[in-house]
C-alpha cells in the first residue's frame, strides 16, 4: 500500500514522537505501507520542518527523521493534474504525487484536502483514521 503524507503530519511526527502523526511513521517503519514523495514535497518537508523546528523546538534535531524519510520513500515524478484541484494550490503537489504513485491514501490534517471527495480514487484521511484502518 502506498501513501502520501502532507507536511503538517511530517512536522508533528518529527518533533512530537508520542503524537498520532508519529504512529503513521511507525507503521511505515514496520512496512505496513510505503511513502511516496516528489522532489517538491521533500523540499517542502525540509523547509517547513527547519522553520518550525527552529521556532518551536530548538532543542530537537529533526535531521535524522528527515534523512530516514528520504531513504525509505518512493521518489516519483508528479503526475500532471490539468487544473487546480484543491482550494489551496499548495495542496496540489500532494494530489499529483498520489496520482503518480497510485497511492491509496493521503494522510493529512489539512481541511482543504480533507474536504475533497476521493480525488482520483485516493482516500484522504487524518492520521487517526489512517492508523485505525491499518491497525484493524
Amino acid at each position: 500500500m502506498i501513501i502520501v503524507v502532507d507536511t503538517n503530519v511530517v512536522v508533528s511526527a518529527a518533533f512530537w514522537p508520542k503524537s498520532e502523526d508519529r504512529r503513521c511513521f511507525v507503521l511505515l517503519a514496520r512496512r505496513k505501507c510505503r511513502l511516496a514523495v516528489t522532489e517538491v514535497i521533500l523540499r517542502e518537508y525540509r523547509s517547513l520542518v527547519a522553520r518550525i523546528g527552529h521556532r518551536e523546538c530548538p532543542d530537537r534535531d529533526p535531521t535524522p527523521f528527515l534523512a530516514w524519510i528520504e531513504r525509505v520513500a518512493l521518489l516519483v515524478e508528479a503526475a500532471p493534474l490539468g487544473k487546480r484541484r484543491s482550494r489551496d494550490f499548495m495542496d496540489d503537489p500532494f494530489l499529483a504525487c498520489a496520482l503518480a504513485s497510485r497511492a491509496e491514501f493521503i494522510v493529512t490534517k489539512d481541511k482543504d484536502l480533507l474536504t475533497l471527495d476521493k480525488p482520483f480514487g485516493v482516500e484522504i484521511v487524518t492520521p487517526r483514521e489512517f492508523c485505525r484502518k491499518l491497525e484493524s
